[in-house]
Formats: C-alpha cells, sequence, structure tokens
C-alpha cells in the first residue's frame, strides 16, 4: 500500500477556547493543509472525520463536507480514539487505490469548554467494570503501569526519563504547551500522584486544537507543482483487542506489536532502518510499552535502552521532537493526528527549529481506549 501525502496542517494547541465549536478547529486545520498543499479545495474529493459525541451526534461526514464547501465521492467516520488519525491515512490509501477518490482529506479537531459536555454512555465497560473503581484513563494506564513496575522492576524514575524528555523536546516547539517549562526527572517526581503510580506530569495535558493531511496517489502528486516534496505511506498496520481492561490479553504488550511489525514488513523495513519515531504518548507507560514491543529493547528494558541513546531532534533516534503529546498537549482525537503531521515535517524537512538529521524514514503509531486500538505507519521521505 503506498500513497502521498501532499499538505498537514495544525492549529496550534490552546487550554481553552470558549464560545468556538470543533466545528470551527476542522475548518481551520483543513484550511492550513489546503494551503500547505498549494492546492484549491476543489481537487478533494474524499473526507474522513472522527466522531464528534455532544456536538455531531450524526451525519458527521455530511455535516463537515457542507460546512467545508466540499462534495466529496468517499466519507467516512473513523472511530479508533488516539488511533483514528493514523488509522485515517491507510484508509484514505486504500480509497484511492479503490478508485473511490483521488484527493483525501483527514482532519480531526476539538474545542475546549471550562466544563466539559457530557454524553451518555451505555456500553458493557460501564455495568462491568466502572463499579469496581475501573473508571477513566487514568486509572486503566496507572494499571499498566503498577503491572510493568511488578513484573519487570522498573522503577518511577525511569517512566519519569520519557516525561522529561517529552518537556526537553518541547523546547524546540514554540507552540507547545509546555513550551518555556522544562522539567528534569526530579521535577517530573515532584508532581502529584493522580492515580497512583502516576504522577500529573506523565499525564498528556487536554488542549483543543485541530490536525489535517491530505492524502493522494503517487501519480497524482508527481504531476502537481507541489511546495514541498510529498511524504510516501510505505506501510500500514492495524489491530484491536479489546475494549475494557478487564478484557485485554495482556498489560505489558498490545496490540500495536503486530501492528508496527505489520507497517514495518509492508515497507521491507526492519525496525533498524527507521531514522525517526513519531510514537503515540498520552502515557509515559503507553510510550515505554510502545518502544518495547517495536523490538528497540527486551520487555522492561526500555529505559536502559533510552540511556543508550540520543532521543533529542539531533540525535542518533529524534523520538517525538516536537515534545509529542506529553509536550505539546492533546487535542482530543487530533492528538494521534499529530504524530502524522510530524512525521511529516521532519521527513520533508520543514520541522523548523527541531529538524532531525537526515531522516529519511518514520515510524508513526496511535493508540485508542486503553492500549486497544492500534495502527501504525510507515513514512518514507520521496
Amino acid at each position: 500500500m503506498r500513497a502521498a501525502i501532499v499538505g498537514v496542517g495544525e492549529v496550534p494547541p490552546q487550554r481553552s477556547t470558549e464560545g468556538r465549536t470543533t466545528m470551527s478547529f476542522l475548518a481551520d486545520a483543513a484550511r492550513r493543509a489546503v494551503a500547505d498543499a498549494g492546492i484549491g479545495k476543489d481537487r478533494i474529493d474524499g473526507l474522513l472525520v472522527g466522531p464528534q459525541v455532544g456536538e455531531t451526534p450524526q451525519h458527521v461526514p455530511a455535516t463537515v463536507a457542507e460546512y467545508l464547501g466540499l462534495q466529496p465521492r468517499m466519507a467516512n467516520v473513523v472511530d479508533l480514539g488516539g488511533a483514528s488519525g493514523p488509522g485515517m491515512v491507510w484508509r484514505a490509501a486504500a480509497a484511492i487505490a479503490a478508485g473511490m477518490a483521488e484527493t483525501v482529506l483527514c482532519v480531526l479537531g476539538n474545542h475546549r469548554e471550562p466544563v466539559a459536555p457530557r454524553s451518555p454512555n451505555r456500553n458493557p465497560i460501564r455495568e462491568f467494570d466502572v463499579p469496581f473503581g475501573a473508571s477513566g484513563a487514568n486509572t486503566a494506564y496507572a494499571l499498566l503501569k503498577t503491572r510493568h513496575m511488578a513484573e519487570f522492576g522498573t522503577s518511577d524514575r525511569d517512566f519519569a526519563e520519557l516525561a522529561a524528555l517529552a518537556r526537553s523536546n518541547a523546547q524546540t516547539n514554540p507552540t507547545a504547551i509546555w513550551h518555556g517549562r522544562p522539567a528534569d526527572v526530579d521535577g517530573i517526581l515532584a508532581s502529584p500522584w493522580v492515580a497512583e503510580p502516576l504522577h500529573l506530569a506523565e499525564i498528556v495535558m487536554p488542549v483543543a486544537g485541530g490536525d489535517a493531511v491530505i492524502v493522494t496517489s503517487e501519480s497524482v502528486a508527481a504531476g502537481l507543482e507541489l511546495p514541498h516534496a510529498p511524504v510516501l505511506l510505505t506501510g500500514a498496520g492495524e489491530m484491536v483487542t479489546h475494549r475494557a481492561m478487564s478484557q485485554a490479553p495482556s498489560l505489558t504488550t498490545g496490540p500495536l506489536k503486530p501492528s508496527m511489525a505489520q507497517a514495518l514488513a509492508q515497507a521491507g523495513l526492519g525496525i533498524d532502518g527507521i531514522g525517526l519515531l513519531s510514537l503515540y504518548d498520552c502515557y509515559t507507560v503507553m510510550l515505554a510499552i510502545t518502544l518495547e514491543d517495536a523490538g528497540l529493547c527486551a520487555p522492561g528494558r526500555f529505559a536502559d535502552w533510552m540511556r543508550d541513546h540520543d532521543l533529542a531532534p539531533g540525535g542518533d533516534l529524534p523520538l517525538n521532537p516536537n515534545g509529542g503529546q506529553l509536550g505539546i498537549g492533546q487535542a482530543d482525537l487530533a492528538g494521534g493526528l499529530s504524530h502524522v503531521v510530524e512525521a511529516v515535517h521532519q521527513l520533508r524537512g520543514t520541522a523548523d527549529g527541531r529538524q532531525a538529521r537526515a531522516a529519511r524514514s518514520a515510524l508513526v503509531t496511535g493508540n485508542g481506549a486503553t492500549m486497544s486500538e492500534a495502527v501504525a505507519l510507515v513514512l518514507e521521505a520521496s
């Protein structure tokens, strides 16, 4: 499976956006992506969007298309939580290969009111898990960290190193929510527990924002006068294993493991052939398990592996050079798409102030629910 990403758009994260709608963030991100690609919006004939709980509960593609002034030949909702963004990219490529569209806009975004709206949720997790205290992402990821520490002997300091790296890399990104506020390992550990053993600084900061990418075929991209070299999708993998933590096959490995293996196999690369890591990092433990599942190190040895590498933007293997979500903030589902956008910037050489040296290939991941829904992509410079 191959396709070309010819445009990206990113709305800087904001802590609060009273009076704005999610639709306005989608429009802003889409406008930026179209401008970045240097094409007219009339070229877009495919649209992929995410669910919008509480704002547009039904007919989401039609509502977004109307708002953006599009009449797509293919439109759909991708609902994979934080894996939705990467999941959109390979679905766009598949739609193009099937002849259902030629140029697809993938867009996600979210506003952030001071008081978040609530919507009814009647799925089984509410009946069988929540009454026993397993309520919310913080509790679930705290369970993952607890299990990792118990099984492998990893420490609080090991995980804090991942958060400190994110803060350090965020200092190279002026739009990051933590720009100007670095934190070392001791600073991370000084932050309060939210759900023991998870510290506040190990958890993403919720923000408003939006991201968009434009995907087309290699042949169409070759015929366009693009302001930037396209970035190629050369491999993809996806897997869903569960929704509730009580049904997870494992607490120390997840569906990203086979997803990453499939994406690398499609691209004809081994993990040693990857020059940039743009990995989903809602919590430090999620990032730790992803590093291990990618085959970069043995289970339980992520901290030792980190200490053997320079993971800064100018290092031997940059990891989330923009700060990742732990550094820039998480704009709801758009957080997953931000990893695609950053990888595109890096591979085409437009990551001002944080450019990785000679990066030609990137591994991008997305994660939904609690290590439940997984998508991995391999992107390469053209």
